[in-house]
């Protein structure tokens, strides 16, 4: 199921490895949600790695670089997240990989703060933006990192909890986990994603 990622892993010309495509909400008034959790993972990546969003599009905000050597394509869809679907579609045609390509990073409330799951394909989970994506490009096939943001509390609103603010007393561990996430990926493009399971589940 991976094993298109796993063997592009080795390119090194002009066209992506891999592309990473981290799941958000665009707008001013969501960044800080837990929701966003994908987009907090991009812009660290893009930092480490000094990699810009250039490119604009109605489907996503795109840049490229290089991760150990190896050429990335990083994505933060322009849609809402119950709408992720269309950036997938969008960037396997514009950078012609297969869905086993591309890795979705996501907020997961039913992990712990601070909690990384790396999985090589599997159901949406109750997320919108990934049964998105699932419902758009036809499979479930595609490797997938979730962020635990931690769950609501019992009886309360779960939208409300997705697109509210972690609080103080989280943001360090889940801080932790994305500095995690970024080691996570040139682990997963030169080692496998059963390396990187292993090493950072």
């Amino acid at each position: 199921m991976v094993g298109d990622f796993l063997a592009r892993r080795f390119s090194r010309g002009p066209d992506p490895a891999a592309v990473v495509m981290g799941l958000g909400n665009p707008g001013k008034e969501y960044e800080n949600t837990r929701h966003n959790a994908g987009f907090w993972y991009m812009d660290r990546l893009a930092s480490e790695h000094s990699i810009k969003f250039q490119r604009r599009n109605p489907h996503a905000l795109t840049g490229e670089g290089n991760v150990d050597g190896l050429r990335v394509a990083l994505a933060k869809p322009r849609t809402y997240v119950n709408l992720s679907g269309q950036a997938a579609t969008y960037l396997l045609a514009r950078y012609k990989v297969p869905p086993s390509s591309l890795l979705v990073v996501y907020d997961d409330i039913a992990l712990p703060p601070g909690t990384l799951r790396l999985r090589p394909s599997g159901s949406a989970g109750g997320h919108n933006g990934v049964k998105s994506i699932i419902a758009a490009l036809g499979t479930q096939d595609f490797p997938r990192l979730r962020i635990g943001v931690g769950n609501a509390a019992r009886g309360a609103d779960r939208v409300g909890h997705v697109l509210g603010r972690l609080p103080r007393s989280e943001l360090a561990a889940v801080d932790d986990a994305l500095g995690r996430a970024v080691e996570l990926l040139p682990c997963l493009l030169t080692e496998g994603i059963d390396t990187a399971m292993n090493r950072f589940n």
